[in-house]
Order: structure tokens, then sequence, then C-alpha cells
């Protein structure tokens, strides 16, 4: 998987995409909550779910279904958010379905069970350039943690932070 530090990027450049005076801070940080709420999914280990389980890991929390399911929960909320309803759910939506996208990028595990509860079956996208991060804070403070850091850098990172910066010079000219 991708860290909780990196899926955050994704929603974060998606607001500047959208538009910045449309996206209140409140919904910005729903936004990130989304795109990690995902791997809440690791608590099955606790209740020996198989990681290859349409329960487990990587199942049906990473799924597109799950994904639009928090966007339209997300709807009922978008006059607290202070927003429209395409663009509450928009948010949740690209922050939830994000990470799923970011994990099958990664080069470990089973793959993403992104079509449940239609199939189980769990993919990867051919270019993995993503180094899988480990499971557990330990382990992540670790080489290893730090090869992740590295990777996520390069691929989601600079890109994301390429987008921000341009959308910036962008709506300043305008």
């Amino acid at each position: 998987m991708a860290t909780i530090i990196t899926h955050p990027i994704v929603p974060i450049a998606a607001a500047y995409l959208i538009g910045r005076e449309k996206v209140s801070p409140k919904l910005m940080f729903v936004a990130c909550v989304a795109s990690i709420v995902p791997d809440a999914d690791v608590i099955a280990f606790r209740f020996d779910i198989p990681y290859g389980d349409q329960y487990g890991h990587r199942g049906f929390t990473h799924s597109i279904s799950f994904a639009v399911l928090m966007g339209v929960i997300a709807t009922f909320f978008s006059s607290y958010f202070n927003t429209s309803k395409v663009i509450c759910y928009a948010m949740v939506f690209i922050g939830c379905v994000s990470h799923g996208v970011l994990d099958a990028f990664t080069n470990g595990g089973y793959g993403i069970a992104f079509f449940w509860p239609i199939t189980v079956e769990r993919y990867f996208f051919p270019w993995q350039p993503i180094e899988v991060s480990p499971i557990g804070v330990a382990r992540f403070l670790s080489p290893r943690g730090l090869e992740v850091l590295i990777s996520e850098l390069w691929t989601v990172w600079l890109p994301a932070l390429a987008v921000i910066f341009w959308m910036k010079r962008k709506s300043s000219k305008a």
C-alpha cells in the first residue's frame, strides 16, 4: 500500500483542480480522511480474516463501489461543507477511490478488488513504481520505510505538487 502520508495528496491536488474557492477547509479535511479510510480494513487481520478475502486488506473498502457510497453519503452534508452536492461528492469520491488507484501502483500485496461486489478478483496496474509500504509503525520506521517514501516522492508527490503549482500560477494570472 502507499502510505497514509501520501494518500491525502490526491484530494489536495483535486481541490486545486476543482477550485479552492469551491472546496472548504472542512471538505478538504474530510476528503483527505476519505483517502485513508480504505486502510481501516487492516482490522480484518485482528479477526483472522485472510488478506485475500473480499473483506480482507485491499478488498471491498478499496473498491470503486465503496468510493461511490462514501461520495453519496458525503452529499448529505454538502450544506455543512458550504458547497454543492456535486463538489462534495467529487471530493470524497476522488479521495476514496484514489486510495485503491495508488495501491494498484505498488509492487506488493494481492492487488485491489476494484470491482467488488461484481467480482472479488484483484488487480494491479502493469506499471508498479511505488514500493509497497510495510504494515505497522515499527516496520515503517526503518530503511524500508524510507525507500517507500522516496518512491512516493517521485511518483505521487512531485506530479501532484506540479499540478498544484500550475493551478496556483494559472489562477494568479486570471
